[in-house]
């Protein structure tokens, strides 16, 4: 039994229990725990003015990894009998992260930087932001600069996973040149990276601004430009011609053992392939059902792969302009944020903002994202939408999309999560579980449903799309890494079963091929949450309060499945006797 699972099964049962040992005695170890915590958090693994995108090289994952068996070594010896139930999370969460590095390590995942719709040379379009005073304009110049290091070492990492079978699939990069050939342009000023500078602060002085302006310039024509150029050569004349056929990752060295610890990275519990297969295949069944009571009460005349048809193709179920969609999907948000007072305690006090996904990603892009920010970045979180090929964004499904990322989604969650109080160490500020955080999006889609914020029939199908979405991945992701399926059938899969957009359903597909075990984590999360409010609704009756069961599941921040399920049945004995 590894230490992860020792230390659940040892710390959770005494979350919630009184202990009889002395103060001093719990005083020391809690000075024990804060000390290792103090230690991980303090650790700077590189000085970042000197490395702003950070240092990829063999040496300096070696020494991460050997830091982090420090720190676990440590946690070992840790006494958790008399820690409170916020310090048994945070060890239990501290371990979880530490582990992931090793097992990371151990699989060698960083000869594998790429994705479908991401990689690591456009993840650099997160460092693009507007700039608001001097010190930030010095920073992003060191960033760009900074790029020409960040590239050579990625693409030794590359090298070496091509010469070790560990790659992504040749299938998966269909358009992938978009992602650098948009960045090698004619002039600089046409440039992504340079369009911070368009419109510099206005604090800036005439004399700044002239040398900013020269050296923005300097940037892009020798850091930027030639580096894309750089990338556009290896992926075309290196990369692609060698990387694997095969689809699933368990035909990949130790594929089989790596699924199975995305498994448990990704969900957060000890389930099998096949029991998640299964559970895949038991909710398509049921939200089809749903899904064709909605088809009946539209009076629709035909099956359902007519409807589906009819709702992938009629004009009505589009917006003709990109504009018009981010209004749309501003005035849902709107609507949404009047509501969350009778639903939660407390409210962030971060805003967001509703933004189009930029040009340069939108074509491999999903549907929508939420980007955070940091509690004290004077940036507001941001809802993107897509407006690339609007005929493959149905309004429909606009509402669900946008409680996903925005409110009470990820935005609500993020942000409350960056804002917890001192007594939250802030590793624990920074830590994102997919199980937890997309788990509870996918429940805020159904919560939506509550406040009323699906207001036709095609909207409420477009909610049971996006949750058809989520229970095909449950079967199509164990379907590619596991049973051998093919592409065209997990294509066939969630186009028989959903309404989503065939443009959608092959980014998605080729996401879940790119990215295993990641897509599992938003329906086994939400089937949690709800099974546990189900279990609260059911034990309280009329003591049961949504503000409060909110409450609980967010006020220690993210947390793995297990420790929620014991904040909840807490919750639950805490609720009878009073």
């Amino acid at each position: 039994m590894n230490y992860l699972k020792h230390l659940f099964f040892s710390i959770l049962p005494l979350f919630f229990m009184g202990c009889s040992t002395t103060p001093d005695i719990q005083k020391e170890n809690s000075d024990v725990l804060n000390k290792i915590i103090t230690t991980y958090q303090d650790h700077k693994s590189y000085d970042e003015d000197k490395y702003p995108l950070g240092i990829y090289t063999e040496e300096h994952l070696i020494s991460e990894v050997d830091f982090a068996k420090e720190i676990l070594a440590q946690l070992k010896t840790l006494d958790t009998s008399t820690l409170s139930e916020t310090e048994n999370i945070s060890a239990a969460l501290l371990t979880f992260n530490l582990e992931e590095i090793v097992t990371r390590y151990k699989f060698e995942t960083h000869l594998n930087p790429l994705l479908s719709d991401a990689g690591f040379h456009n993840n650099l379009t997160y460092r693009v932001r507007p700039l608001t005073n001097y010190d930030q304009v010095k920073k992003y110049l060191n960033t760009l600069n900074a790029i020409p290091n960040y590239v050579a070492q990625h693409l030794v990492f590359l090298r070496r996973g091509l010469e070790k079978g560990i790659s992504q699939p040749r299938i998966i990069f269909n358009g992938y040149e978009s992602t650098y050939n948009t960045h090698i342009t004619n002039t600089v000023e046409e440039n992504f990276y340079y369009s911070p500078f368009k419109n510099l602060p206005k604090n800036i002085t005439a004399t700044q601004k002239d040398s900013i302006l020269v050296a923005a310039q300097k940037a892009i024509n020798e850091s930027v430009i030639p580096e894309f150029k750089k990338i556009k050569h290896f992926f075309e004349n290196e990369y692609f011609p060698k990387t694997r056929t095969a689809l699933g990752v368990s035909t990949t060295p130790n594929g089989k053992e790596y699924y199975q610890s995305r498994i448990k990275f990704y969900t957060t519990l000890d389930l099998t392939a096949e029991e998640i297969h299964q559970k895949g295949t038991k909710e398509v069944a049921r939200i089809r059902f749903e899904m064709q009571k909605i088809i009946s009460e539209v009076d629709f005349s035909g099956s359902f792969t007519d409807f589906i048809t009819f709702l992938r193709t009629d004009e009505q179920f589009y917006a003709k302009t990109a504009e018009e969609l981010l209004k749309e999907a501003r005035n849902i948000a709107k609507k949404v944020d009047a509501q969350l007072p009778r639903y939660f305690i407390t409210l962030p006090r971060k805003p967001y903002g509703v933004a189009p996904v930029p040009d340069a990603i939108a074509p491999k892009y999903t549907t929508g994202r939420y980007i955070g920010t940091s509690k004290n970045s004077t940036d507001p979180g941001y809802y993107w939408v897509n407006t690339y090929n609007l005929n493959s964004r149905p309004l429909y499904s606009l509402p669900a999309l946008t409680v996903h990322e925005a409110v009470p989604g990820h935005h609500l969650q993020g942000s409350l999560n960056n804002e917890l109080g001192d007594s939250i160490p802030t590793f624990r500020k920074n830590t994102y579980l997919s199980a937890y955080g997309e788990g509870w999006g996918l429940y805020s889609e159904f919560l939506a449903e509550e406040m009323g914020i699906y207001k036709t029939p095609y909207e409420r199908f477009g909610k049971l799309t996006y949750e058809m979405w989520r229970a095909c991945r449950l079967v199509v992701d164990t379907g590619i890494h596991i049973k051998g399926w093919t592409r065209e059938q997990a294509v066939n899969y969630m186009s028989s079963n959903s309404a989503l957009s065939l443009h959608n359903i092959n980014t998605e597909v080729d996401r879940y091929i790119s990215w295993p075990g990641q897509a599992l984590s938003y329906k086994i999360g939400e089937l949690t949450i709800r099974r546990l409010r189900k279990e609260a609704e059911t034990a309280l009756q009329a003591k049961f309060n949504i503000r409060d069961f909110h409450e609980v599941i967010l006020e220690q921040g993210t947390v793995t499945l297990p420790i929620l399920e014991q904040r909840i049945k807490k919750y639950i004995e805490r609720k009878k006797n009073e």
